[in-house]
């Protein structure tokens, strides 16, 4: 409440966050969603009408008492300057309508929940403080989203929900069918004919809007979508959902380093909108959730990101296990980094974002780039003592002394973006244009061509270099938020075995 116009009439409606009595005067805390901040209505029940239509009381001091946390208010009053710290005015109330008592009941109480109870009550928990500031937080970073692609000359495009192909060649999906599941035909191998379902084949819920991005950059220039994404994978973790939106750019003529430097300005956009334009909410969750939430953001926007290599990273990480270091999983060329890998990357050796780049190319989707590293070359390479095999890029990694016996192969130019407190948050690519070597990698992954055709044909008509990523949105949102789990930053969280309301 930023009015200053004391002594003015006044109409404030919303819900009680908070209400004490004494003998001549009540203090109600009342909000209505929009901020963080509470105004204070002052009541003295001598001189302040309350009815409740709901529930009739003889008097204003027993219509006071039916005003407990969660009701739902309308006041009119007299904005007054408020004597109180803290708060720069309050309300005199003249009248009081009950729009909705509160059972006794009522699971968000001022006194502290859990997550894992507020979890369960996920329809009444965004009327609390910390909920409130991270769905106000999240509308603004969706605000931010699509400033910034409209200030840089991107169009937004709508892809599909329904899907017959898998855009990243791994995962598992949520079919969608109108067949009726007591009764399936098969065909003599025993698969399940779709020829009469409502799409006549089989069709899914959508990992990725990224394949038909591409199209859409193949002759836009620039294009980003903004949607939901479905992963039916087995994941209880903090950082996983079943259903979460996703950001994910295209652009035409862009490069590894152009990509690079697209995703560090995104990024950094992002985090400094939130703190030009979250400022209250960001103290609040600064003050209850994490006390270097603020100072983080604001070292993300102020330093510039790392750009390392995964066998650099690969280096760094076995020579920290060499100094005693100890992780869950082991180190070695070629293996997915975990979350504990990159973390302390991020946080224990930079101290900074990384954007680590050129994976080996068989932990990464089949679209990627291959660099000029081809397995050909290893011919003449030095052969790691321990196994024998030879290493296909000596010189991108002199120093690596053979700590692993998984020698170096191909690798392909993908980026990860890893943050602190989250890991990887950004993950992208340059994509292959060439139509030999995206179709060799589609052959040599048994990706079913049934599905392939159109995104080839990219490839045989009027190819071009391009490239792209993905944000999780809900990943971006608890590093700016502070939040612990990515079930606490979505308002209704679908996770297994968790579907309701």
């Amino acid at each position: 409440m930023r009015s200053t116009s004391f002594g003015a009439p006044i109409n404030v409606k919303g819900w009680v966050r908070t209400h004490r009595s004494s003998k001549a005067v009540d203090f109600i805390a009342l909000n209505d969603g929009s901020t963080i901040k509470n105004i204070q209505i002052v009541v003295s029940p001598d001189a302040c009408q309350v009815t409740c239509p709901a529930a009739p009381a003889d008097s204003a001091a027993d219509a006071l008492k039916l005003i407990t946390t969660g009701a739902c208010i309308s006041v009119v009053g007299t904005l007054v300057e408020s004597p109180a710290a803290g708060q720069a005015s309050e309300i005199q109330a003249q009248t009081i309508e009950i729009y909705g008592t509160c059972a006794s009941d009522y699971p968000m109480q001022k006194k502290g929940q859990s997550f894992e109870v507020m979890r369960k009550n996920a329809h009444l928990r965004l009327r609390t403080n910390t909920f409130g500031a991270v769905m106000r937080i999240r509308h603004n970073m969706a605000i931010a989203i699509h400033q910034y692609f409209h200030d840089h000359g991107f169009f937004y495009f709508h892809t599909p929900l329904i899907t017959a192909s898998d855009a990243e060649g791994a995962g598992q999906m949520f079919q969608v069918t109108t067949k009726n599941l007591y009764r399936l035909e098969k065909d003599e191998q025993g698969h399940i004919i779709y020829d009469d379902d409502f799409f006549g084949k089989m069709t899914s819920l959508t990992v990725s809007g990224q394949l038909e991005g591409e199209l859409g950059a193949t002759a836009l220039g620039a294009i980003y979508t903004f949607g939901p994404t479905f992963r039916a994978e087995n994941s209880n973790t903090p950082r996983h959902l079943a259903e979460f939106w996703m950001i994910e750019p295209e652009v035409a003529f862009i490069d590894l380093d152009d990509l690079m430097d697209l995703e560090e300005d995104f990024i950094k956009y992002c985090v400094r909108w939130a703190l030009d334009n979250c400022q209250d909410d960001l103290e609040f969750l600064n003050k209850m959730i994490d006390k270097t939430l603020i100072e983080r953001l604001r070292s993300v926007v102020d330093t510039e990101f790392v750009r390392l290599p995964y066998t650099k990273g690969i280096e760094i990480l076995e020579q920290a296990v060499r100094d005693g270091h100890k992780f869950e999983f082991p180190v070695s060329w070629g293996m997915d980094l975990a979350s504990e890998h990159e973390r302390f990357l991020v946080e224990e050796h930079f101290r900074k974002p990384v954007i680590m780049t050129d994976y080996p190319r068989d932990i990464k989707a089949f679209y990627m780039k291959q660099n000029p590293d081809a397995p050909a070359a290893a011919a003449a390479s030095p052969a790691c003592p321990l196994c024998g095999d030879r290493v296909a890029a000596p010189a991108a990694a002199p120093s690596m002394g053979f700590a692993s016996c998984v020698a170096p192969g191909p690798t392909v130019q993908g980026t990860d973006v890893l943050f602190p407190q989250i890991g990887e948050i950004i993950g992208g690519s340059v994509r292959e244009e060439n139509y030999d070597k995206l179709l060799s990698e589609i052959t040599r992954r048994n990706i079913p061509m049934k599905d392939m055709w159109w995104y080839l044909d990219t490839r045989r008509y009027g190819t071009c270099p391009h490239g792209g990523f993905g944000l999780g949105f809900e990943r971006l949102i608890l590093f700016v938020t502070g939040m612990q789990n990515i079930r606490d930053v979505i308002p209704f969280p679908r996770t297994p075995k968790n579907a309701e309301f």
